[in-house]
């Protein structure tokens, strides 16, 4: 395998291996990769339904996701998709997966099936460098601190996707959800501080009401999103990419109007979360 940074703080290429093929070491190495990098994308891919499964089977456990549509014969995979004549997308703006969740998944295995014919790329940020930009007193301010999150507002009965054109594609609209996290998290594996809250899903601090805990946590998205910690993913024929939700917010670019797009996701089990 051969591994290329994307970007100064975020995202690594890797090469020289078929994800299909891959097992033992090979995942020991990407997991390694990924961990550190937060997201890897793999090129000029074959990965049919079954070696998705397989694939994130041999990696750990798998989370089916409540919300997305699933994909009908291998209901491990949940369907991203807009069609052509949809205005809204899912995952339009910065966010982590499952940080709403007590035991948020892991990350995400994501492989291109229908692109549009530009757009659609797929931003990724570093929460391990955001919180390395911070100045000392800010780092001081949120020590011990911990944060509420839930995903009601996003997806139940009348929440921001039910009142879109998405809103019928989705599911568990009655999924009740709700987290606290600390603020600052080490990552199981590396031990890296990483920053853990983003703007769709945290609603305050714990102790403080949303009002009081947004001028605090704006300062910590302002730096979550510093272009020095992003990296682009650009969707092709054969593109998969796997991210760690603990080291990376992401963002999917709706800027394909008139065009479908279809990616297959497996989302992957993760473990709890420490300060």
């Amino acid at each position: 395998m051969k591994l290329t940074p994307m970007a100064p703080e975020c995202g690594v290429e890797i090469s020289g291996i078929q994800i299909a093929d891959a097992a033992g070491g090979d995942i020991d190495a990407i997991k390694k990769a990924i961990y550190t990098h937060g997201v890897a994308v793999f090129r000029d891919q074959e990965l049919t339904p079954d070696q998705h499964i397989a694939f994130a089977k041999r990696w750990g456990g798998i989370d089916v996701n409540q919300y997305f549509p699933l994909e009908e014969k291998h209901p491990e995979i949940a369907v991203v998709r807009k069609s052509a004549h949809q205005e809204t997308n899912i995952g339009g703006a910065w966010h982590t997966d499952h940080s709403y969740d007590q035991i948020p998944a892991m990350g995400s295995i994501l492989v291109a099936r229908v692109l549009p014919p530009s757009g659609g790329d797929t931003l990724y940020a570093h929460m391990g460098a955001a919180y390395d930009s911070l100045s000392t007193e800010l780092k001081q301010d949120i020590e011990g601190l911990e944060a509420f999150h839930t995903a009601d507002h996003v997806y139940k009965e009348d929440g921001l996707y039910a009142q879109s054109d998405m809103g019928s594609d989705l599911r568990g609209q009655d999924q009740r959800t709700g987290a606290t996290h600390p603020i600052v998290i080490r990552h199981p594996h590396t031990g890296r501080k990483l920053l853990y809250v983003n703007s769709a899903f945290t609603i305050n601090i714990v102790g403080k009401t949303r009002e009081e805990s947004l001028p605090l946590l704006n300062r910590l998205y302002d730096a979550a999103v510093s272009e020095d910690n992003q990296a682009r993913v650009e969707w092709k024929p054969g593109t998969i990419a796997i991210w760690d939700n603990r080291v990376t917010w992401h963002n999917a670019m709706n800027d394909y109007q008139g065009h479908a797009r279809e990616m297959h996701r497996i989302t992957l089990s993760g473990e709890a979360l420490a300060a």
